[in-house]
Formats: C-alpha cells, sequence, structure tokens
C-alpha cells in the first residue's frame, strides 16, 4: 500500500496579485508529486470540511463566528495577513480537516502527509502571521476527543516558533509541543513551549542535523506519544524570503528523513503538515515543498 496523502482543491483560494502569501502553491504542489512521480492519484484521500464542534475545542466561539462571517476588525485581518473572502473560509475550514485526517490515517496506517498545514500562529481567539485557524492543535484536540490518542507530540521545525500552538497548550499535559528555530524571526515575543531550541541565523546544515538529533531522540523516548504532528516547514532553507537559516535542499530531505524515521523505529504514527515557504520561485518552492513527500514515501516502504 501506498503513502495516504491528502488534499482537496477546495486549499486553493484567490489572492490579490503581489500578495507575497503564495497560496496557489497547495495545487501546484499536488500536480508536481503527481508529475513527478512521487505519488498517483489513487493515494491521495479528500477531507472534510472542520466545522464548528473542532474548531472550538481550541478557537474562541466568537472568534471563529466573527471570522467565517468576515466580521473581524481591519486590525485582526492586518493582523492576519490575509483578505477576507468566502474562498478564504472554505480554504482554511479545509486546511484544518486535511490535517484532522491525516492525523486519523496516521493513527491506522503508521504515517500520512497533507498537501497543506501547519498554521502555527494562530491562537485561541486572534489569528497571526497567515494563520486563522491552528490546524494541528485542532487535529490533537479531536483526536485526544476521540480517544485515538491519549498523548500527542508536536513537532515543529518551520524556521518561525510555533507560538500560538505553544500558548494553546501551555496548560495541556497531553500535548506536548517542541519548537526548533530562528531566535531572530517572526514573531518577536516568543511564547514558551515545553521545549524550544533557539538557533542563530545563519545555521547551516551540519549545525542544525547536528541539534536535532541532540534533542528528538530522547524527547520521543521521554514522551513516548501516540502520535507525532511535524511541521515540516521549509522556510529553515537558505533562499526563503522570511526565512534566516541556511538550509540546503539536501538539508530539508535529512531532515525529514530523520524526523519521521525516528518516529517510525519506535512505532510512533506520524501526521506531516507541509508548514512555511516563501519564494518568488514557485517551482522551486513546491519542490522543496516536495521533499516532505518524497521522504515519506520512501520510509513508508519500509513498514
Amino acid at each position: 500500500m501506498d503513502l495516504p496523502l491528502v488534499y482537496s482543491p477546495r486549499y486553493e483560494a484567490a489572492l490579490p496579485v503581489g500578495h507575497r502569501f503564495p497560496m496557489g502553491k497547495f495545487g501546484h504542489l499536488y500536480r508536481y508529486l503527481l508529475t513527478s512521480g512521487i505519488a498517483r492519484p489513487e493515494q491521495f484521500w479528500l477531507p472534510e470540511r472542520a466545522g464548528w464542534e473542532w474548531l472550538t475545542l481550541v478557537h474562541a466561539p466568537s472568534y471563529v463566528a466573527d471570522f467565517c462571517a468576515g466580521r473581524l476588525s481591519e486590525r485582526e485581518f492586518r493582523r492576519i495577513g490575509l483578505p477576507w473572502s468566502p474562498a478564504i473560509v472554505e480554504r482554511t475550514c479545509t486546511a484544518v480537516g486535511g490535517t484532522v485526517l491525516s492525523a486519523r490515517l496516521a493513527i491506522s496506517h503508521g504515517l500520512a502527509c497533507n498537501i497543506a498545514g501547519g498554521t502555527h500562529h494562530a491562537f485561541a481567539d486572534f489569528g497571526s502571521g497567515f494563520c486563522i485557524f491552528n490546524d494541528l492543535a485542532v487535529a490533537a484536540r479531536v483526536l485526544l476527543a476521540e480517544g485515538r490518542v491519549s498523548r500527542v507530540l508536536i513537532v515543529d521545525l518551520d524556521v518561525h516558533q510555533g507560538d500560538g500552538t505553544a500558548r494553546i497548550f501551555a496548560q495541556e499535559p497531553a500535548v506536548f509541543t517542541f519548537s526548533m528555530h530562528c531566535e531572530q524571526n517572526f514573531p518577536a515575543r516568543k511564547q514558551q513551549s515545553d521545549l524550544d531550541v533557539s538557533l542563530p541565523i545563519g545555521t547551516g546544515d551540519a549545525v542544525y542535523l547536528r541539534t536535532l538529533r541532540e534533542y528528538l531522540p530522547d524527547l520521543l523516548d521521554r514522551v513516548r506519544p501516540d502520535l507525532v504532528l511535524y511541521d515540516a516547514g521549509v522556510d529553515p532553507h537558505r533562499r526563503d524570503r522570511l526565512g534566516k537559516l541556511d538550509l540546503s535542499d539536501e538539508g530539508l530531505y535529512e531532515r525529514d528523513l530523520e524526523v519521521i524515521g525516528s518516529c517510525l523505529r519506535r512505532r510512533v504514527a506520524v501526521a506531516g503538515v507541509i508548514g512555511g515557504g516563501y519564494d518568488d520561485d514557485l517551482q522551486a518552492l513546491v519542490q522543496r515543498h516536495s521533499l516532505l513527500h518524497r521522504a515519506a514515501s520512501a520510509l513508508y516502504r519500509t513498514l
């Protein structure tokens, strides 16, 4: 059986020309995975739209209602960094549903990946940094509520700290948050994850991978999670517009192999999401995001 992947055409939503969030990357990534032979159409699962019941396990009901109806203030939308539209609501809720489905598939298949997700700057009652609802937090809460898991580890390797996720689970013993990120980068005001590892500007492949190997295996052995939610942001790449680290394509691929392999060797289920990535060269960005799926596909065949 092939690696389960999750995608919906509803992940796409039009943005004004020149907007720096590459919303169209999701469809481009889906098509690249098919044309490059990384995936086949029958591997893809179609997610349901996250509704009120799921979203309010994490987010304040007033915030969910106001965003979905377009009633947030101009200041609140500026903080998010995305314009409101019905298509944005549809995309956002469907992508959250995709991460929930990926987590469920990981529990039943050992490993699964979403072709979106990683909106870790969303707090319980406001959005930030292109993040509206926190898909990682919603997936963790849904699976805990369903009794599918009792312990979740969030491994966040996006270049930016997962501040919203850290704050949401600050008092949640069933969820352990681990963020390894560039210290001198957004957000300026960091939250406290259960484990934060800050890296200096310009950190490259060797130091990055050595640091990851220093922390991750011990963390998996101590936390003993039933599920790892892995945010595989590619913005640590040296060419990323919002990054400030110095990873290569090869470094990102080795990182993904390290995370997924460390989990699978311990028989811990892993659900991967693509996280952040910002480059004017959309094709290069898509190829970067595909590294998660290349690594996951290669390791899935060893199960």
